[in-house]
Parts: C-alpha cells; sequence; structure tokens
C-alpha cells in the first residue's frame, strides 16, 4: 500500500479514536490481549523464521535475544495490554484554570496527540506496546519495524487487527509498513500532512538519522549508556549486587549499565569484588590506567569506550575522586538516559540527583527499573532523553497533548 495512503488512513481514524469513551478502549484493548494469546503459536512460528534468518545474517546472540519471542514473552506483552487498559484514561480529563475578570471561564483539557509514526529496529514486543498505548489514548499509530522483525510484526499486527474488527471497531487505528526500506522510512519523516509525531526507538545511528531528516516533529528516544558510580561510602556488596543486575539481567536493552565509575579510595576493595561477581559472564573491561591494575585481562579505555552502548557483555570503568567528579563524567558521556549512585551518604546521594543531567536518576538501585512497567505505566511507548513535551518513561499521559475551552457569555475584546 502506498504509504501516503497509509498516512490518510490513519488521519482518518482522529476523530473516531478522540471521541471513544474509555470503556470501549478497554474492553478492545482486553479482546487484543486475549486474542495475542490464543494466536501465540502463529506468531511464535513467524518468529522462528525472523530468528533464523537474522542468525543466517550474522545478528549477534544479545540482539537475537531482542528479536526473540517465547510464550513467556507474549504472556507478559498481553498482561501489558491488560495494564494499560487498567490504567486511568487521560483524554478528556478537564482542569479548570481560572475566571477572568471578564466573566470568561477557561479550562484546559487533555485530548490525543492524533497520528502517531513509530520507527523502530529488532523489537517485537514494542509493536504491541505501542498500539496498546496510542489506542488507549485515542492516537492512530503507525509502525515501522526493522526489517529484521518483520514477519513476526505483521502476524502481531494481523492479530491486533482482528481483535479490533472483532469487537466492531476500525483496524486502521494501527497499520504496518510491510516495506522495511530506508526509502519508506524517509518517506514516513516527511508525512507531516497526515502524521502528528514521529517517535524512532533503536540504535543511536537510528535517533540520529530521524533527528537529522525528518520535518514531522520528533520525540527522541535515547541510546543507553547508562552508568552506575559507587562512592566511597558505598556498600560495597550492595554495590556489587546492583553491579550484576543492571549489568547483566537483560544485555540487550537501553537501561542495562555500560559504563562503571568508582571512587580511587575503594579501587583495592571493590574492583576484585566486581570482576569476580561478573566472572560468570565473561564481562569485557576497558579500563583506565588507575583501575587496569584491579582488573585481569581488562582493556585500556579509549575515549570510544567511555561513550559506548555496548549491549554486550562489556563495560567501561572510570576512576573518580569525588561525586562531583562523577557527575562531569557522566554528563559528558552518557546519553542522558538512566544513571545511579549507590552510596550511604545522604549529602552525596542529593549532590549527584541534582549534578547529573538525566531522565532518570537513582540512588542505591539497578538502572533496570527504568521502565514504563515498573513505573507503573503500563508499558512504554519509549525512554524520551529529551526536555520538551516528555522526558523519561513515555506512558499515556505522555502520549496527550492539551487545548483550553473558554465559556463565556458574549464577552468581546475592546
Amino acid at each position: 500500500m502506498d504509504i501516503r495512503e497509509i498516512g490518510r488512513r490513519a488521519a482518518a481514524e482522529k476523530a473516531y479514536l478522540g471521541a471513544l469513551p474509555a470503556e470501549e478502549k478497554n474492553r478492545l484493548l482486553y479482546l487484543a490481549a486475549d486474542r495475542l494469546v490464543r494466536k501465540s503459536d502463529a506468531i511464535l512460528a513467524a518468529n522462528e523464521e525472523d530468528i533464523a534468518l537474522a542468525a543466517a545474517e550474522g545478528m549477534s546472540c544479545a540482539m537475537q535475544d531482542r528479536l526473540r519471542l517465547t510464550k513467556e514473552r507474549i504472556d507478559g506483552i498481553a498482561e501489558g495490554i491488560r495494564a494499560v487498559a487498567k490504567i486511568p484514561d487521560p483524554v478528556g480529563e478537564k482542569e479548570f484554570m481560572s475566571e477572568r475578570p471578564n466573566g470568561l471561564k477557561i479550562y484546559k483539557v487533555r485530548v490525543p496527540l492524533g497520528v502517531i509514526a513509530v520507527i523502530y529496529e529488532a523489537r517485537p514486543n514494542v509493536t504491541a506496546d505501542v498500539f496498546a498505548l496510542c489506542f488507549k489514548t485515542g492516537n492512530a499509530a503507525i509502525l515501522r519495524g526493522g526489517h529484521e522483525a518483520l514477519r513476526t510484526n505483521i502476524a502481531v499486527v494481523e492479530t491486533l487487527r482482528e481483535a479490533l474488527a472483532e469487537g466492531g471497531s476500525h483496524p486502521d487505528a494501527v497499520q504496518l509498513l510491510t516495506d522495511t526500506s530506508r526509502e519508506t522510512a524517509a518517506a514516513l519523516m516527511h508525512l507531516r500532512e497526515y502524521v502528528d509525531v514521529l517517535i524512532p526507538r533503536g540504535s543511536a545511528g537510528l535517533i540520529r538519522a530521524v533527528l537529522r531528516e525528518s520535518t514531522v516533529p520528533v520525540i527522541e528516544t535515547g541510546a543507553g549508556n547508562c552508568h552506575l558510580y559507587v562512592d566511597e561510602s558505598a556498600d560495597l556488596p550492595m554495590a556489587v549486587k546492583i553491579l550484576v543486575n543492571a549489568k547483566t539481567q537483560r544485555i540487550s536493552v537501553c537501561n542495562a549499565c555500560e559504563s562503571l565509575v568508582v571512587h580511587r579510595g575503594i579501587l583495592p576493595d571493590f574492583l576484585p569484588a566486581a570482576y569476580e561477581a561478573l566472572k560468570p559472564w565473561n564481562v569485557r573491561f576497558h579500563a583506565d590506567e588507575e583501575a587496569l591494575p584491579y582488573l585481569p585481562g581488562a582493556e585500556a579505555a579509549t575515549e570510544e569506550d567511555f561513550g559506548r552502548e555496548y549491549l554486550d557483555y562489556e563495560i567501561s570503568v572510570k576512576t573518580v575522586g569525588s561525586v562531583e567528579e562523577a557527575a562531569e563524567h557522566i554528563n559528558r558521556y552518557s546519553t542522558a538516559h538512566s544513571e545511579t549512585i549507590v552510596t550511604e551518604d545522604a549529602e552525596h546521594a542529593e549532590t549527584f540527583l541534582r549534578a547529573v543531567d538525566s531522565a532518570c536518576v537513582y540512588v542505591n538501585a539497578s538502572t533496570r527499573f527504568t521502565d514504563g512497567f515498573e513505573f507503573g505505566f503500563g508499558a512504554e511507548i519509549g525512554i524520551s532523553t529529551q526536555k520538551l513535551h516528555a522526558r523519561g518513561p513515555m506512558g499515556l499521559f505522555a502520549l496527550t497533548s492539551v487545548k483550553y475551552e473558554i465559556y463565556g457569555n458574549g464577552q468581546v475584546r475592546q
């Protein structure tokens, strides 16, 4: 189908979706979740084809993990849709702002953004998450996934469209671009006549390309060079536990830890313990000069290493002399996604929270919690690392805008 026709059909859904009552949207979301589970065998068969082709093309194991679906993961995706259905609908919320001296009464009302297009890579779970969040907020969705997940995405979107049709709704609330060429992606970036917002999810290269080329307004989501700073006052066993979780629990996601920052006063005690704890995963260390002696087999870190999102069992290590120096290093190299400090010093914690300029900043917890589901949003459409409109995990509220409704009784401006 021509991309302009897809855009036209999506735009034609705005009035219908914007007027759907919350109860009706929730009913349809439950139908979609149930249908995904019922059709899991067909979705998994399509996913196996994608995995086989990806392996043949040399995709890394970490990226294959992002692509792979299992019965459990499909159940989790369905549960995420149900969680979105349970969250209060922000659309239509009306807030009284003021009554002006001339008698005008001004209200602020939450409204959908309109048509949301999402360009993403080998993450088929994103397909269902985006649908659920857009549908709940009255937005039409145009999806363009990577070629690696094409068969899986087709199976998922067909299932979602079938559920909408079965429930008496409009299937064009969600559409998938099956042409995954760069030319089609570029055309989507310029479909300003029909698309209200474009959200890229994926590698730093993808996000840079969209920011550079798009004439459609973009909400920037970030690659994740996430940092863990171990302060001189840290509880070291706690720090090791958090490091292992943040680095190894799932290496292929944007909230995994990629950079370790350590106060030089604890190098002799902490780094050997960290090395032993990460040894079962054969984690490769890229360390600065001070840290190298404590990490057998580590490589000397380069400037590029400190800014890399590895998405693998690798990590950079930087030595600092204070919490201020740690924050300075993090702000220089981070992608403004998620950073954490492990410390027993409340003043150092507050300094870190104030100084680090990222969307999510933690004290004594893993960066792996930066997630729409973990934040209670049901799901997320992305992790925004910009400061305009939305920042951090983007749930329902972030997919709405406002309009002002003004009530009068004949006022005219003099």
